[in-house]
């Protein structure tokens, strides 16, 4: 049976400060693929998947997310776009003066959920698809580095996303944890949700083998692996 097409990318330019970062890039997942892009710092890893979030504009060619095509996005529709992703950053960016339980509330009722129950139980589920029920009411200066990124990951599928983008979330971890977190990724990938992570690590796509796109020379080459 053929996979659902989730993002399609036809001969699309990306520019950062009108300054051509990619060009004529050709991309299809599905859901469900786990895809790595590779690539040196500053060949344009991240801002392909800024892109799919439409922080990025498309300079010209045909992108489309979901159902929504990047090249002609209206302003309104692009936080209904980004409640369909979930990011994952290198950095946490966590919110510092609250729980987790908070943190993990907070993107609920800024998405739209107002029923204190139905609240409480999706926090409770992700927390448990990332280990980390016990941990509601830690603040995050009180977890590791692992314990901040499983409940990055956690906030990224409170609204069941069909596309995780992790943006080199081993950067800050050492390699166990790191591993830990690439294998969690995988995982979430196997039951249908579709994964995309940067990175520069070798060792972990070699450990974790995926689909691979190497971002080099201003242009997107799918690698056979």
């Amino acid at each position: 049976m053929q996979k659902e097409q989730i993002v399609s990318y036809s001969n699309v330019y990306l520019n950062r400060n009108e300054n051509t970062i990619l060009k004529d890039i050709n991309l299809t997942i599905n859901r469900g693929d786990f895809l790595y892009i590779i690539g040196k710092v500053g060949t344009g890893k991240s801002t392909l998947m800024k892109s799919m979030y439409a922080e990025i504009p498309i300079v010209s060619g045909y992108a489309r997310v979901f159902d929504y095509e990047l090249e002609k996005i209206k302003t309104r529709d692009v936080p209904y776009l980004r409640r369909k992703i979930g990011v994952v950053f290198q950095d946490f960016q966590l919110l510092m003066d609250r729980t987790v339980e908070k943190n993990l509330e907070f993107v609920l009722r800024a998405t739209g959920w107002s029923s204190r129950k139905m609240i409480k139980d999706r926090i409770h589920e992700v927390l448990v698809q990332v280990g980390m029920q016990n941990k509601t009411y830690k603040m995050p200066h009180e977890l590791s580095g692992g314990e901040q990124q499983r409940v990055v990951i956690a906030r990224a599928l409170l609204n069941s996303p069909a596309l995780i983008l992790a943006d080199e979330p081993t950067g800050n971890l050492d390699p166990e944890t790191g591993s830990q977190i690439v294998a969690l990724l995988q995982e979430i990938s196997e039951k249908g949700t579709a994964v995309v992570m940067s990175t520069h690590n070798y060792s972990i796509v070699q450990a974790f083998p995926g689909r691979i796109v190497k971002c080099e020379d201003m242009r997107v080459v799918e690698c056979i692996n």
